[in-house]
């Protein structure tokens, strides 16, 4: 009876890990579509609104409830958006140097190597316009354009 149940247990334990992983493999990435959207509390108007997010923002779509979106930006705060105030055009957000003067360095190229064309303060978002080895290819919505360790960013 003792190995029934450890079976019983274990397979139940397989599931779980499985039910868990596939779940976070449904986890889309999405980006705000215009200005001044509201992330909100729950998924209606009538809810608080949390943050105020800006063109490109990037944001971890876990479910939807109708013509809600529930997500999570990069620092961990979880809201909801309305479906259609995003789309699936690539950006990411810098991740690292939270209240610090510090910036990250934007390069010439994918690599240390290359020159800096400009720096970027935490929360600063980029377009994605491409990856290679670690290192992503970004544009600021001022034009900018530059290759940023993909470790220093967050989003897709």
């Amino acid at each position: 009876m003792k190995k029934k149940k450890t079976r019983v247990c274990i397979s139940i334990g397989v599931c779980l890990f499985l039910l868990l992983t596939t779940a976070a493999a449904f986890a889309k990435m999405v980006s705000i579509a215009g200005n001044d959207v509201n992330m909100r509390s729950g998924a209606g108007t009538r809810y608080r609104v949390l943050w105020e997010l800006s063109k490109g923002f990037p944001l971890k779509v876990y479910r939807q409830s109708g013509q809600w979106l529930r997500v999570t930006d990069f620092e961990g705060t979880i809201g909801w958006v309305r479906r259609d105030m995003v789309n699936m055009s690539a950006h990411m957000i810098v991740k690292v140097n939270k209240n610090s003067k510090k910036r990250i360095n934007v390069r010439s190229g994918p690599g240390t190597k290359y020159r800096i064309v400009a720096k970027a303060y935490y929360g600063v978002v980029f377009k994605t316009l491409n990856k290679k080895n670690g290192w992503v290819h970004v544009q600021h919505e001022q034009g900018v354009t530059g290759w940023v360790k993909r470790s220093l960013l967050w989003g897709w």
